[in-house]
């Protein structure tokens, strides 16, 4: 029977240190994939459909809405399911490429069901 060997923790080295030692090349071929937002759906406005900036999803926090699930108000676009407000002046309102309402919530987590951006068709007069 063999006795049980130690290992130094210094002979292992953090993630942290390794992550450091790699090349610059290696450093910067990791940190440079791909990251792609996702697509909203044609409309007749965009046939082609369009891309929801990355800044507002994550591949699945954005879609368009139904009737009546964003309510435009005095105090701001309110969201039916949730009793959100975004004010119309905040900076998650932006102009909606294909004139229709497209909502980008966070999907889990404690922010859930929290508005990141909303897009919006041109104010009715």
């Amino acid at each position: 029977m063999s006795a049980p060997t130690r290992r130094s923790a210094l002979a292992v080295p953090p993630a942290g240190r390794l992550l450091c030692s790699l090349s610059g090349a290696g450093a910067l071929a990791l940190f440079a994939l791909p990251v792609f937002a996702h697509d909203a759906m044609p409309t007749v406005a965009k046939p082609l459909g369009w891309s929801y900036p990355l800044a507002c999803c994550a591949n699945y926090d954005c879609r368009a809405t139904r009737t009546g699930e964003v309510l435009e108000r005095p105090e701001g676009y309110v969201i039916a399911g949730t009793g959100e407000v975004v004010p119309m002046t905040d900076r998650r309102v932006r102009d909606s490429p294909d004139g229709e309402f497209h909502w980008c919530a966070h999907q889990s987590g404690l922010d859930a069901g929290h508005t990141i951006c909303l897009f919006v068709p041109p104010r009715s007069f």
